[in-house]
């Protein structure tokens, strides 16, 4: 029996990708597990290299860029593990880091999904493994900055849960889909990954889901990975430096993400609020979507 598949969702980062592989074989002797890449039609040689560096991983090549729903779909389709990891490929794992999700989801059966501490480079916490839903309020208070000077606020901290103590295992509302272990039955019973988005906002759409069937999703600080963050979409700032992505693709990841955030709130929030709400926010959306279009370079 396969007790945890690991699914990585493949574009132009070969390199990374090929660090990210070698932690993982360094760190899954002891459980069974299997890796299946999906490649969204690299233009680098990540494929060659994941076939000629790690010939037992299974690789997926796309025959165009599906997308990072549709791509982790097709990976679990080929998966058969009783856990099911989505990591990014600009991701380290450490010793005992998968084992100790494996062991955390098997101790914890009202898990549907759980993440762990994702360490940028220089140590800090990657916030977008430790969410709140984005709802009008959390939203317009961390757009707005306000959940930045006042990160420790239940009012404005929301966005981020920074109320809550980072030391301590607890329940959250969202986490990154770069690092995301999912019970198997929790992923059937939503039907996987929405092929409505294309890139951002699925991990938060996959998360809401869960939470609306009963399933609980937690935050294991006592395991912790390293993630570079944003390497192949390049649309941040921790990462300007080694992003593997041209202009053209930033933009597109731009696009892609401030997308994400309409059809998000269409889906969960347009019907729970007044009309000129839904008005604001989307006038907020495109009004961020426009400037930081401009600032790209």
């Amino acid at each position: 029996m396969i007790d945890l598949s690991i699914i990585i969702v493949s574009y132009n980062t070969s390199d990374f990708l090929k660090k990210c592989i070698e932690s993982i074989k360094k760190n899954t002797k002891k459980f069974n597990s299997e890796i299946i890449v999906v490649d969204n039609t690299s233009s680098d040689n990540s494929v060659e290299m994941v076939k000629k560096e790690f010939p037992q991983v299974l690789v997926i090549e796309n025959r165009k860029n599906l997308g990072f729903s549709k791509a982790n779909n097709a990976g679990v389709e080929k998966s058969k593990g009783r856990y099911v990891l989505f990591l990014n490929p600009d991701t380290v794992v450490y010793k005992d880091s998968l084992f100790g999700m494996v062991k955390f989801m098997d101790e914890h059966k009202e898990a549907g999904a759980a993440t762990c501490k994702l360490l940028m480079p220089g140590g800090r916490l990657d916030d977008a493994a430790h969410r709140g839903f984005p709802n009008p309020w959390n939203s317009l208070f961390y757009f707005s900055g306000l959940s930045k000077l006042f990160p420790s606020s239940k009012l404005f901290g929301g966005y981020n849960l920074g109320f809550l103590d980072l030391s301590k295992t607890h329940e959250i509302d969202a986490c990154a889909g770069a690092f995301m272990i999912v019970r198997r039955e929790a992923g059937e019973k939503i039907g996987w990954w929405d092929e409505d988005y294309f890139f951002y906002g699925e991990d938060l759409e996959f998360c809401f889901r869960l939470k609306e069937i009963g399933w609980k999703i937690y935050f294991v600080p006592s395991v912790s990975v390293l993630h570079y963050k944003g390497v192949s979409g390049g649309i941040k700032k921790v990462s300007k430096e080694i992003t593997t992505a041209n202009l053209e693709t930033k933009k597109r990841s731009t696009n892609w993400r401030f997308n994400a955030m309409k059809i998000f709130y269409r889906k969960h929030y347009q019907n729970r609020y007044p009309l000129p709400l839904t008005w604001f926010v989307m006038g907020g959306i495109n009004l961020k979507h426009w400037l930081t279009l401009r600032s790209i370079k």
